[in-house]
């Protein structure tokens, strides 16, 4: 039967190396450990996720780590080993004792593992994004952390447990996605030691961010150019968007996951503070990501939609048309 784990008594304020021993504390002493990250994976979940299970195995613990339906990796994520450890959400134990999520805002953004980590005696939260919600009994949260995989490098440490390159490879892909190749507001010194703790351990960077950010099929390219050339500049409101309907994805063969990065190409418009990408799932609802690259907080705008994430990045879903989706981001962008 499910029941809800007992709220954090740890007060919001309350500093994150408490959080991450009392995290340590209750991870070495559970009979399991289930590690889960938020519906359709990116870079700072998968890689924060996988890191902390590859070191657990090498202590020869048997996590077991999974992630919602759709059970699908983007193909670009391809190169980070413990892809194969993952298991489907039907193998996720039905109560767990304890749960670690990555990287996920909101139970909401479980999915169908939500009901799991509900259901945990224990359940770890580790994440960034200022929005979260503080769902766990232990919350492991740091708006400052320029990824969730600087957090889970800590916990690390405070399990005494020792780093291997597996998990630095994770760690890092983590590090590059959050921090948009050490380029966003978020790159402190902090990210450049652990990068180059990271780096030490003679990583492949090179064939890495280029799968990450670079390689893409043809298929996806010709997408690309269709959707730049029907994207909207709405000068008055310092926004571009562009939307990709499942009938694109069919008409180019090219798979959801794979439109992921197309956020990344919209938000060098100069004329733009912000950029929005509109991608429609196969349930027919739309998957919001908005980008600022000023002044604009777009987690704002995603927290009134019922999304979340940081200043300048950020997303929603929601099923109203599309345009009436626009409007209300139009709306909100006119609002001081």
């Amino acid at each position: 039967m499910t029941r809800a784990p007992v709220p954090d008594p740890v007060p919001a304020g309350a500093p994150v190396d408490e959080a991450l021993d009392r995290a340590a504390r209750a991870i070495a002493a559970a009979p399991q450990v289930v590690l889960v990250c938020h519906v359709n994976p990116d870079g700072d979940a998968l890689g924060s996720m996988l890191a902390l299970h590859h070191v657990l195995r090498a202590a020869g613990r048997d996590p077991v780590a999974s992630f919602p339906e759709p059970f699908v990796v983007a193909p670009h994520y391809r190169e980070l080993p413990g892809l194969d450890l993952l298991v489907p959400p039907q193998r996720v134990p039905a109560e767990p004792a304890l749960v670690v999520t990555f990287d996920s805002g909101s139970l909401g953004r479980l999915g169908d593992l939500a009901a799991n980590a509900k259901a945990a005696a224990e359940l770890v939260v580790v994440d960034h994004h200022l929005s979260n919600e503080r769902y766990g009994t232990i919350n492991v949260i740091d708006a400052d952390a320029a990824a969730s995989g600087v957090l889970v490098r800590r916990l690390i440490d405070r399990l005494g447990l020792p780093l291997e390159r597996d998990a630095a490879v994770c760690l890092f892909a983590a590090l590059v996605c959050d921090t948009g190749r050490f380029q966003y507001e978020c790159t402190t010194p902090e990210v450049f030691e652990l990068a180059a703790e990271l780096a030490r351990f003679g990583l492949p960077i090179p064939r890495l961010c280029r799968t990450l950010f670079e390689e893409h099929r043809y298929a996806y390219l010709q997408l690309l150019a269709d959707a730049l050339a029907s994207s909207v500049l709405v000068p008055e409101r310092g926004l571009v968007w562009t939307k990709v309907t499942q009938a694109d994805l069919a008409r180019h063969g090219v798979t959801f996951e794979e439109v992921e990065g197309l956020i990344d190409v919209l938000r060098r418009t100069r004329e733009a503070d912000v950029a929005c990408v509109l991608k429609e799932a196969a349930d027919g609802t739309w998957r919001v990501s908005l980008r600022s690259v000023g002044d604009t907080d777009v987690s704002r705008i995603a927290r009134g939609q019922g999304g979340g994430g940081h200043r300048f990045a950020a997303g929603f879903t929601s099923d109203e048309p599309a345009e009436v989706i626009v409007a209300a981001i139009e709306a909100a962008l006119s609002r001081p």
